[in-house]
């Protein structure tokens, strides 16, 4: 039996505080079209609550989505906490002009060093930045070879995981710069 894989992201959901400032950072700063806002009564375990969802899209479909509650308290109940941390992300794929476009509105907007910044990973090159609520985004520009690259890591994916679990901690990245 073959496994069938998701289509595609539709979207990534988190909760915002403040639903005009985040759409001046996705849509002003960042680019992302709003796409649609669903002002609904919602009903969660029992409960009814008055939300905004609204949606920022991507060009394959998918979308950012973002909820505030009317009731404060409720915004609490499902606030999203996150410890500031670089690992929790969402990554988006982008052409080098867009990339190039976005950090230039990045600065215009006063977003700059330490919270953006460019990290070369050899196998993608990544401009990461924070937006209004913490979430942590990346915008990543594939390596021109990344095809043959993917194949490799492909071949290679249960032998690595193996290897790492294992112990053997050395990097296997020889598209980094400075790599052994």
């Amino acid at each position: 039996m073959t496994t069938q894989l998701p289509l595609r992201l539709h979207h990534y959901g988190w909760t915002v505080d403040d639903q005009e400032a985040n759409r001046q950072f996705y849509e002003e700063v960042i680019g992302l079209p709003l796409i649609a806002t669903w002002t609904e009564i919602e009903s969660i375990n029992g409960t009814e609550y008055a939300l905004c969802h609204t949606f920022y899209g991507l060009a394959d479909g998918s979308a950012l989505a973002f909820f505030q509650l009317a009731d404060p308290r409720a915004q609490q109940q499902f606030h999203t906490e996150i410890n500031p941390t670089p690992m929790r992300h969402i990554a988006l794929k982008v052409e080098q002009e867009t990339q190039d476009a976005i950090r230039e509105r990045l600065t215009e907007a006063g977003y700059t060093e330490p919270g953006t910044f460019v990290v070369d990973h050899g196998y993608c090159v990544s401009l990461y930045t924070v937006d209004p609520n913490g979430l942590h985004l990346e915008f990543t520009v594939d390596h021109p070879d990344v095809e043959r690259i993917n194949a490799e890591r492909l071949r290679t994916a249960h032998a690595d995981l193996a290897r790492w679990l294992g112990g053997d901690h050395s990097s296997n990245n020889p598209w980094r710069a400075g790599a052994n």
